[in-house]
């Protein structure tokens, strides 16, 4: 039997598990590497053999063991060596101050302790921060390849996180029992930097750079370790608290303002805290709080008592509006277009200032004396050129036109005001120029005579004001004419009486007519061709009546006839359509618009049948009438040499060149008939000139009563023309100069009385029922039917171009075109209407 040989075996050696064999001397190299790097030993490391350690540990699937291992050492480490120094920096000072808001201390030692504590929470925060970067670095490939698998917050978040955790978020016993709420460290570094803020907002010094470092500090921190954007600490914790705490501080503030009384100082302040808060959050908070910190101030220092603010007597906006305060307004504009967009306070109080205004200049009028001469003012129409001589009292119509004019240039100069307070204080805002429109169309047109008083001023501009002025006055005075007429509602009335003033000016050459082009121009751009239509027709008649003028000089002199030469005739040919009746003869008094015709001197019937002749030659079916009422002539008289004066003017021959009106000129001429020492009464005169009486005492009064032209002798002698008069050649007239002018008949513009605005108030309303009528027909032409309520609306928006039209007129002018069959009514519950064609 075979035996089998003997064999030695090897011991068997127990089975050891090699990774957590090899786990544990890498963790205690990158332990003790975790502690010089906590001591500031780091520049003794090797980050080859740690970046080796993580990576074996990784290697061997201890990843999870690491990143736990990380965290709890950190932990372990801010227990023993961080929180310590933290507590100790929590005195009972700051507590005092911070937290229980205790006074005592001076502003000096509270800054002092406040930063002294927060330099310690940054030191703190500085050396983990830059510890846990170092930490990141040599764990890179746990951090690459097992943490980002593992979808775990990153090593960095994790452990930068210990400071919110385990500083940040660390109770406060002892301070919580005496507040008897539970606080936290996070707590009280609030209530430091909101504490040092506040001393800043009173004027002291602080570190703004340790401010900008601990808020820097919780931008960097987060809720989780998962860090959501929106989640910062700052965001969630420290901004809320500084908002509402700002909130309170500027609530009390604004109090505070407001018992002070004074608008001027609450401007300045707000806008000083404004810019204060934006500089702060840019160099001691966070840019991220400026829009909300800055809607902080604007409701509890704007918004909120805005309105009483506004309504301060004596500095309120009233106030700075009246004295011209243009920085307190050009701050007030941007304080609250900052928090309204519509300026519903800026724009409520500037309509109210303009109407009142507005209103202040019509009553000042009112009590205003006009009777007095204006220092320095030429006598219009009975004055000699070159001769002084002294003012006499205005009469009522003078008077009157004085007040027209001196309310619309105050109304220019407060439009001026306004313009400057919106070109210089409100950056030309729409919002608020439409209001002030508004409220200037407003008072305007509440004043009955605008219209009038706007024409007139016109007038006085374009006769005397442009005299020697430059383009630049021109073009302002004509942009004021188109702004006024701009605020006028009822234009058709402008219309009549520019008419008439344009008239008067035109043939009496008292204008420039380039610069009445311009502005009937700017007119028709403004309000288009109808608006001008007559305006345009008066020019021509002048142009075509000029070239008519030159063409009969030239036929009269081809015909060598003596006894016409010896007259020049200077004619306007004018169309009775484009001029206005008061012009063309037809008084209002004159129902059926006749005129009233005079009986002229022989020789002027001999060159009237002349020109007849001429005119007609090329022009058949053509009717002319003389208009008397609206003519000028010159005159030249000889006054004799006085019987038994042997010196002076009166003891030799004078001649004179006298400018009259034609009604002067026919009665002037009868006089020539008249022998030495003879009159003749008024009656006499009347019955032999066919002028109407109230032209023939015009005519009278301008020869006989004012020294300066009084040619004709009155009896008796007195201030006023009565039909017992009697009227004789003076033959003692003497003048220091050779011509002489006469008040003009109708050749200034006034303003009217009573009566004469009734009569033209009826003459406008007669013609706003045709224009009316022509709208109402016009539309339903168009439209076929319509309702009543919409036919009013149409009416009324084709018409406020021109006028206004009240609703009654418009009714009564549609039962009128009922009558007349142009429309018909639509049965049904709706009033309504149809077009009959």
């Amino acid at each position: 039997m075979a035996s089998r040989p003997n064999k030695i075996r090897p011991v068997r050696r127990p089975i050891l598990n090699k990774e957590t064999s090899e786990f544990e001397p890498c963790w205690d190299i990158l332990k003790s590497a975790l502690t010089d790097i906590h001591n500031k030993n780091a520049s003794r490391l090797s980050f080859e053999n740690l970046y080796r350690a993580s990576y074996k540990i990784v290697l061997r699937k201890k990843g999870q063991l690491l990143y736990d291992r990380v965290k709890e050492f950190e932990e372990e480490w801010f227990r023993n060596h961080v929180l310590p120094p933290i507590a100790g920096l929590v005195s009972s000072n700051l507590v005092s101050v911070a937290l229980l808001q205790r006074p005592g201390l001076s502003a000096h030692e509270r800054r002092e302790t406040g930063e002294r504590f927060l330099r310690g929470i940054r030191d703190t925060w500085e050396d983990h921060n830059m510890s846990m970067n170092m930490v990141a670095d040599i764990l890179m490939y746990l951090e690459r390849s097992y943490v980002s698998e593992a979808r775990q917050p990153s090593i960095f978040a994790a452990t930068i996180g210990l400071f919110r955790d385990h500083i940040l978020r660390n109770n406060l016993d002892g301070v919580s029992e005496q507040l008897d709420q539970p606080l936290v460290m996070f707590d009280l570094i609030n209530a430091v930097i909101l504490d040092l803020i506040n001393m800043e907002r009173d004027g002291d010094i602080i570190d703004r750079n340790l401010l900008r470092q601990i808020t820097s500090m919780l931008e960097a921190l987060y809720e989780t370790d998962e860090e959501p954007e929106n989640a910062k600490l700052y965001l969630t914790v420290f901004e809320p608290r500084f908002l509402a705490a700002s909130q309170s501080f500027y609530r009390d503030e604004c109090d505070k303002l407001l018992r002070e009384g004074s608008a001027s100082a609450w401007l300045r302040h707000t806008q000083r805290r404004l810019q204060e808060e934006h500089n702060r959050c840019e160099t001691s908070l966070s840019i991220l709080t400026t829009d909300k910190i800055a809607q902080v101030v604007e409701q509890e220092l704007i918004v909120a008592k805005l309105n009483d603010f506004l309504a301060m007597e004596g500095t309120g906006m009233k106030s700075m509006v009246d004295n011209d305060r243009h920085e307190d307004l050009s701050i007030l504009y941007q304080l609250v277009s900052r928090v309204d967009k519509t300026k519903h306070a800026l724009k409520h109080i500037l309509q109210t200032r303009v109407m009142e205004l507005g209103l202040e200049i019509e009553q000042t009028l009112k009590s205003t004396d006009f009777s007095a001469p204006v220092a320095g003012a030429e006598v219009e129409d009975v004055g000699e050129a070159g001769e002084k001589t002294k003012a006499q009292p205005l009469s009522a119509a003078a008077q009157q036109t004085a007040a027209a004019i001196k309310w619309v240039d105050d109304v220019l100069q407060l439009k001026d005001k306004f313009d400057n307070l919106s070109r210089v204080c409100f950056n030309q805002d729409l919002v608020l120029q439409s209001a002030v429109t508004k409220s200037f169309s407003d008072f305007i047109n509440m004043f009955h005579r605008c219209s009038e008083f706007v024409s007139l001023f016109i007038d006085d501009s374009l006769k005397r004001g442009l005299k020697g002025k430059s383009d630049e006055d021109v073009e302002a005075m004509l942009q004021k004419a188109i702004v006024l007429l701009r605020y006028l509602a009822d234009r058709d009335m402008f219309e009549r009486y520019y008419q008439k003033h344009l008239a008067r000016r035109l043939l009496h050459n008292k204008s420039e007519i380039h610069t009445e082009k311009e502005l009937v121009r700017r007119m028709k751009a403004e309000l288009g061709n109808h608006f001008t239509t007559k305006f345009e027709g008066m020019f021509k008649d002048m142009e075509l009546s000029k070239d008519l003028s030159e063409n009969y000089r030239d036929h009269v002199r081809s015909l060598g006839d003596a006894d016409i030469k010896n007259i020049d005739l200077g004619l306007h040919v004018l169309t009775t359509n484009n001029w206005p009746p008061e012009v063309m003869g037809r008084s209002a008094n004159q129902e059926d618009g006749g005129r009233a015709e005079c009986t002229f001197p022989p020789a002027i019937k001999r060159l009237q049948e002349s020109f007849f002749k001429y005119y007609l030659k090329d022009r058949s079916g053509r009717v002319l009438t003389w208009v008397a009422s609206a003519g000028t002539a010159d005159i030249k008289c000889v006054f004799p040499k006085v019987p038994g004066k042997e010196s002076g003017p009166l003891s030799k021959e004078r001649r004179y060149e006298l400018n009259v009106s034609t009604y002067g000129m026919i009665v002037l001429e009868l006089f020539n008939g008249v022998a030495e020492g003879e009159s003749l009464s008024f009656e006499e005169i009347q019955a032999k000139t066919n002028i109407p009486a109230h032209d023939l005492i015009r005519t009278l009064g301008s020869l006989s009563i004012p020294p300066k032209s009084r040619v004709l002798a009155k009896e008796p002698l007195s201030k006023n023309v009565k039909p017992t008069d009697r009227f004789s050649f003076n033959a003692q007239f003497a003048s220091k100069t050779i011509k002489i002018k006469a008040p003009v008949i109708s050749s200034a513009s006034k303003v009217e009385d009573n009566e004469e605005r009734k009569q033209t108030e009826r003459k406008n309303d007669q013609t706003r029922a045709h224009v009316v009528d022509a709208a109402i027909v016009r539309i339903m032409k168009q439209r076929k039917e319509l309702t009543h309520t919409q036919l009013t609306t149409e009416v009324i928006g084709q018409l406020a171009g021109r006028f206004k039209p009240e609703i009654s007129m418009i009714k009564k002018r549609i039962e009128d075109l009922l009558v007349r069959e142009y429309l018909e009514r639509i049965e049904g519950g709706t009033a309504a209407y149809r077009y009959l064609a």
